[in-house]
């Protein structure tokens, strides 16, 4: 099984005695050209007067943009501690059980606007840039990418399920190919409220977080199918399981949550 994430915002300032960014001991060392070429562009524009609106961030985000142009020099942690926010606070990978947190070492993957992919065990520093971003000297970053996590992500995924928990910037980047679509599924959050269903995306974070950590922790489960995946899920969330609406789209699991 190979879990997509979607990084996050929020981020561990990191910061002590840890070392600095390596990046050949990164997941995936066939993305270093690309990694390195993304530094090389982001420090460049995060040293620019007007780096703020082509990062499209806020002036309270300038500490961070200014910590982009020293990413080799700053820090590293991993990935496991770095990304914070309502996601990843209720999957806390850190807080798993030994054996919980080897499943993650070996299934989650989050996809990066900065790193192309990476694992819960890299160690890279804390930086600011969304995959929606035009980033002058590369342009679009989904569209950078995509020909690159191809093969990347299709040869990770090997024969097993990927259950898709990315929002829809970082989908932009991967799309399973057509052989891959039949057993990749999209985790998706529905609010019911008097009968209506709509989508909310905080909640979206918090139920995909802790959808994930239920999977980590189901002892003895290893889904290999749609269905599978819809069964172990409904053990601690209602859940439905939407077939896709032609050959060669994704499946969906709708998480549904119910307000009075």
């Amino acid at each position: 099984m190979l879990v997509l994430l979607p990084p996050s915002e929020g981020k561990s300032p990191g910061g002590g005695r840890r070392r600095r960014l390596d990046l050949t001991t990164l997941s995936w060392p066939e993305l270093a050209p690309a990694r390195d070429q993304m530094l090389d562009a982001l420090a460049e524009v995060s040293a620019r007067p007007e780096a703020l609106a082509l990062l499209g961030v806020g002036p309270s985000r300038s500490p961070e943009v200014d910590r982009n142009t020293r990413l080799r020099e700053v820090p590293a942690l991993p990935v496991s501690e770095l990304y914070t926010g309502v996601l990843y606070d209720a999957l806390d990978l850190p807080g798993l059980p030994a054996r919980a947190r080897s499943r993650a070492a070996r299934q989650v993957v989050v996809v990066s606007a900065l790193w192309g992919a990476l694992r819960p065990g890299d160690r890279v520093p804390p930086y600011r840039l969304s995959m929606g971003t035009d980033l002058p000297g590369i342009g679009p970053l989904a569209a950078f990418w995509r020909p690159r996590l191809g093969p990347v992500l299709t040869a990770a995924a090997g024969r097993g399920l990927i259950v898709d928990c990315r929002s829809s910037t970082y989908q932009a980047a991967w799309q399973p190919p057509r052989e891959l679509a039949a057993r990749t599924v999209a985790v998706r959050v529905l609010r019911e409220q008097a009968g209506r269903r709509s989508v909310v995306s905080h909640l979206a974070k918090l139920t995909r977080g802790q959808v994930v950590r239920h999977l980590l922790l189901a002892e003895g489960t290893q889904p290999h199918s749609p269905a599978a995946l819809a069964r172990v899920v409904s053990a601690g969330f209602e859940c439905e399981l939407v077939a896709p609406a032609q050959p060669g789209r994704c499946w969906t699991l709708d998480i549904v949550v119910r307000e009075p």
